[in-house]
């Protein structure tokens, strides 16, 4: 699934993507953590894994998941 990053504390590695749809989700900081990167930019697109509403997992666009 991809989405849209709309708020990210580098602080708290936490926050929120808007999904196509409209819908906004939450991330935690162990979701941030699987990426492994550093730092989301307000905008970037990012491809997730979600399951039961939750993001398990997020990265860039252009680097896999796992």
């Amino acid at each position: 699934m991809q989405a849209t990053v709309a708020t990210f504390s580098a602080e708290t590695r936490s926050g929120t993507v808007l999904l196509d749809d409209g819908r906004r989700l939450s991330f935690d900081a162990s979701a941030f953590d699987r990426s492994g990167l550093r730092m989301l930019r307000l905008g970037q697109r990012v491809v997730m894994r979600v399951v039961d509403g939750r993001v398990e997992a997020l990265n860039h666009i252009a680097l896999p998941l796992d």
